[in-house]
């Protein structure tokens, strides 16, 4: 889904582009998405995602969605689903969805044909003994003492492994590379292990699993993809993929690595989000305040925000941080564009224009996006009973306050120009209304004799208002990097204490009853703010997408930098 009229070049672009005019791969170009369905899909994924993609749309090549099922432990059809679910949302289409575990025969067959080769053998060592025979990145490994087991016995072993003799973590299948290599993925690497585990897909008819390393190179093979796009994590792997390949003479993909979209502020490590999951610091993987493209999709996050931040951000070698604020810049301009608006009063006050027809009601034109003529306008009501913002009224102002005050006149968007004449308090002293008279001459907000007034306010009718639950998100950790933390604890320590704020009474204007769930709006002067998916006809819940300051926008401008 390409929607740049010409494509940043950059050294993935141009190593395709050389392969193709080189004839390699007989001009064909293919990629694929292959994540492990084994929690939701992030927004550090919205980069690899949309690389994979655009770059096939750009070669008129093809992109697959692989789930690499390889783990019964951890993987769920239920996380299957969402992350297909994720990646139409984005805006992409595969052009197949497949499963590593489709191969498990071809891959236990290709295992067969290394052990028969002497390149791979059965070993008896305990996970953790395997560890400690590894070496280090300074040290070489050193032999396990079953390295040189007959092929015959190898055979025997492993095929009855597959046959479900032995417990699990009593044996794996090792690849015999080199114990000494300065690259660790090369020393004798784990090609399987043993899980008497129910399979999503297969069942029980597998009791060992093949490894990622192993699975990865051979389903790329298998499935005719030229460039294997992967993020830098795999570098050091790359050895490992080519001598499975090589080894295997089978036909051989390109791999290629780039870096990781990663944020201040956010985690994106699957087992720590489990953890909050879990643990109940969110409500589920699709929380509001989760990164999780589940979650920002929930929070009303445009999906193409994040496909203009990705390619804004483009392709490097080199991995690094990128600004939250960056991201934000990205969800504001979009929603700016594209957001229909709406006024709400998060802290109601009323008020009560006294020389307004008590029975009378006005149907005043809103403009319903000024960023785009097109969305046309809708009707708002007015009428002598009405709700405004509390903090936009102050009986002692300061100078430069340019709201309501007593005997001060402001705009009301779209509407009148109204004045306080009186201030109502309760027994407490506290101001709980406020009596003001409306110029009948101003409808619309503009005085045609030419008067003006310094202040505009939003506002809606209390005779129409529909009251709604919102619920405020702030971001989930106060700390830039969440795992700076003070010594001795972990990221837990750094979740901002109340990043959920829920209120009630929030009264909008009534044409929010025709929202679809999921369709962001613009609370005028408040924010952005989606229609829940926990809402119903009786109850209409909106969370806070975001705030309308850009940060990013003014830290730019102070730098002297580009918007």
């Amino acid at each position: 889904m390409n929607e740049s009229s010409e494509s940043a070049r950059d050294f993935i672009r141009e190593a395709i582009s050389e392969d193709l005019a080189m004839g390699r791969f007989q001009g064909r170009f293919q990629t694929r998405f292959p994540p492990e369905p084994n929690g939701y899909l992030h927004i550090g994924h919205a980069k690899a995602i949309g690389l994979n993609f655009d770059v096939a749309e750009e070669f008129k090549g093809r992109c697959n969605l692989r789930f690499d099922d390889t783990n019964p432990l951890k993987e769920e059809q239920e996380f299957v689903e969402a992350q297909l679910k994720d990646i139409r949302w984005l805006g992409y289409e595969p052009a197949s969805v497949l499963y590593a575990s489709d191969y498990f025969d071809q891959l236990y067959q290709w295992a067969l044909q290394l052990v028969r080769e002497g390149r791979a053998y059965v070993d008896d060592l305990s996970q953790e003994e395997i560890r400690a025979h590894r070496g280090t990145l300074t040290e070489p490994g050193a032999n396990s003492p079953y390295r040189e087991r007959s092929i015959s016995e190898n055979l025997d072993l492993f095929q009855r492994m597959k046959a479900g003799e032995f417990p699990d973590g009593a044996r794996v299948l090792r690849a015999k590379i080199d114990m000494c290599s300065p690259n660790i993925n090369l020393r004798d690497p784990v090609m399987y292990r043993i899980r008497h585990a129910e399979h999503q897909r297969t069942g029980d008819k597998w009791c060992i699993y093949p490894m990622y390393d192993w699975a990865h190179g051979q389903s790329d093979s298998i499935e005719g993809v030229t460039h294997s796009l992967c993020s830098l994590e795999y570098l050091n792997h790359r050895p490992l993929y080519d001598w499975y390949l090589e080894s295997l003479g089978v036909y051989h993909p390109r791999q290629i690595e780039f870096a990781k979209l990663e944020f201040t502020y956010i985690v994106t490590s699957k087992r720590r989000l489990l953890r909050l999951v879990e643990e109940g610091y969110v409500s589920g993987w699709d929380d509001p305040r989760m990164p999780t493209l589940a979650g920002q999709r929930r929070r009303g996050v445009p999906a193409k925000a994040l496909r203009d931040l990705c390619r804004h951000v483009g392709v490097a070698r080199t991995n690094s941080t990128v600004e939250i604020e960056l991201l934000e810049h990205f969800i504001r301009q979009e929603l700016n564009q594209t957001a229909m608006r709406v006024m709400g009063v998060l802290d109601p006050l009323p008020v009560v224009i006294t020389n307004y027809p008590e029975s009378e009601t006005e149907w005043l034109d809103a403009v319903n996006n000024p960023e785009d003529d097109s969305a046309g306008v809708r009707k708002v009501p007015f009428s002598r009973n009405l709700y405004i913002e509390r903090d936009d009224f102050m009986e002692d102002p300061p100078r430069r306050f340019h709201r309501m005050a007593p005997g001060r006149k402001v705009r009301l968007r779209w509407g009148y120009f109204i004045r306080c004449e009186e201030v109502i308090k309760n027994d407490d002293g506290e101001v709980v209304a406020l009596h003001c008279a409306y110029d009948p001459e101003t409808r619309g907000g503009y005085a045609p004799d030419g008067r003006k007034v310094r202040g505009t306010i939003h506002w809606v009718s209390a005779d129409h208002a529909v009251p709604v639950q919102v619920r405020l998100y702030d971001r989930l950790f106060n700390a830039e990097d969440p795992f700076d933390a003070p010594e001795g604890q972990d990221f837990i320590a750094n979740l901002t204490p109340d990043s959920l704020t829920v209120l009630e009474g929030v009264q909008l204007e009534p044409s929010v009853t025709d929202l679809a769930v999921g369709q962001t709006v613009q609370f005028e002067r408040k924010g952005y703010f989606c229609l829940d998916p926990d809402s119903a006809e009786s109850q209409l819940i909106f969370n806070r997408t975001i705030t309308l300051r850009d940060t990013w926008a003014r830290m730019q401008s102070r730098k002297g930098g580009r918007r």
